[in-house]
């Protein structure tokens, strides 16, 4: 599925809900799509279950999964706008990027390649 930097001082459940959200976001994962079930993925990984339980919780409470009892985890379909505090949280944490950005001389002209990049179009150096 993806790999995990095991020597990263990230914690791993950090960088599994990291990659799954990239995945969600970037529609590898569709919306009502079944997610591995713990244990799945967990020998799959080679780690412990615990550590995939926590991420999944994690995803959960963001709003990128929800889980039906005896069922399994899925991938929550895209509800745009739908999570007004969660949009200005990112809006807020946008900001402080740019802001920061800015002041280490990034121009607004890499700026918007950037989101052009991100938005599916023509990467730009």
């Amino acid at each position: 599925m993806f790999e995990l930097d095991i020597r990263s001082r990230k914690p791993i459940y950090e960088q599994l809900v990291e990659k799954l959200k990239e995945l969600i976001i970037n529609d590898v994962l569709k919306g009502d799509e079944k997610l591995p079930s713990v244990r799945e993925l967990a020998q799959q990984m080679t780690i412990n279950p615990n550590t995939i339980q926590k991420a999944y919780r994690e995803l959960e409470s963001q709003g990128y999964i929800y889980s039906q009892k005896g069922k399994g985890s899925f991938v929550h379909p895209v509800e745009k706008s739908e999570n007004k505090e969660e949009l200005n949280k990112v809006r807020e944490e946008l900001k402080k990027l740019f802001a920061e950005a800015i002041y280490l001389g990034i121009t607004t002209e890499e700026i918007q390649a950037m989101l052009r990049e991100v938005e599916g179009g023509e990467p730009h150096d």
